[in-house]
């Protein structure tokens, strides 16, 4: 049996971990189309890396300085309408990828070193990654769960959140740096290759199924835990990539509720029958 050994242990445990979290955080990804900050936040963390196998210290601290870093620097060019987000993602994340390139090309061995940083090895989780990884996890889902309500005025309504007296750039900075964190989590399960699907598809498969953003949010837990526990036993068995087949998993399941969503599904449309929930308005009631 896989979980007879004690690194199936830890790699199902932090693929649980990657999979729930990235699923929530996805939401506010794939609601707000923020998926290409997603991929830009997970490839700024390779100057990280690089200096963090250099120093000799754990590479996802590494990782984590530099994503943090990155997403300030997005909230700080793109705050009071100087940049238009956008921009400043591609000012900094072309910048952050540049120097990741040329501090790795110093690295004679980063070829070997640091491949599971950019494709994944969650079978190769060790103690301490597994309890940084939580860590981290728990520490984004808390902070979720207490600023919900705020978090959700500021990215659905902004207007009304500042005329509320809410911090509305503080709290854009704090979902950044929730993001970042994320793609931290990520990084030893799918790596910072693959973890923009991780961040989207498990929201875009929920965002199919329902209308509302709690339910979504839980289906895209559900969806992540799943796609997480079985693309490790796949890469088990089959001996693939552990970060690919999780993400294998989790868009095959995307094609299921693309194809057979109740009511909004293309199978529908096929059989003659219009979309039943194409003109409800999204809402993020209970």
């Amino acid at each position: 049996m896989p979980l007879g050994y004690a690194f199936m242990q830890r790699g199902l445990l932090a693929s649980l971990v990657v999979g729930i979290v990235c699923a929530i955080i996805g939401c506010y990804v794939v609601l707000r189309g923020m998926a290409f900050l997603g991929d830009a936040l997970a490839h700024a963390v390779l100057p990280g890396v690089a200096v963090a196998y250099l120093w000799r210290v754990n590479l996802l601290v590494g990782a984590l300085v530099a994503a943090v870093a990155v997403a300030l620097g997005i909230g700080l060019f793109s705050r009071g309408g100087r940049l238009r987000e956008d921009t400043a993602i591609g000012i900094l994340f072309a910048a952050a990828l540049a120097l990741g390139v040329a501090l790795m090309s110093t690295i004679k061995t980063y070829s070997t070193d640091l491949t599971h940083i950019l494709f994944g090895n969650v079978l190769g989780v060790s103690e301490s990654d597994l309890l940084l990884t939580a860590g981290l996890g728990l520490a984004v889902l808390a902070i979720v769960l207490l600023l919900y309500k705020e978090l959700l005025l500021v990215f659905f309504d902004p207007v009304l959140a500042a005329t509320t007296g809410l911090p509305v750039d503080v709290l854009r900075s704090l979902l950044l740096i929730l993001l970042a964190l994320t793609i931290v989590v990520s990084l030893q399960t799918v790596g910072a290759g693959l973890v923009a699907a991780l961040l989207v598809t498990p929201a875009a498969t929920a965002q199919l199924l329902t209308r509302r953003l709690p339910s979504m949010m839980l289906l895209a837990a559900g969806i992540g835990a799943f796609s997480a526990l079985a693309g490790l036993y796949l890469s088990f068995y089959v001996d693939v990539a552990s970060g690919a087949a999780v993400v294998l998993v989790c868009t095959l399941v995307f094609l299921v509720a693309f194809l057979f969503a109740p009511g909004r599904g293309l199978a529908w449309e096929r059989l003659g029958r219009r979309p039943q929930g194409g003109s409800k308005r999204w809402t993020t009631e209970h």
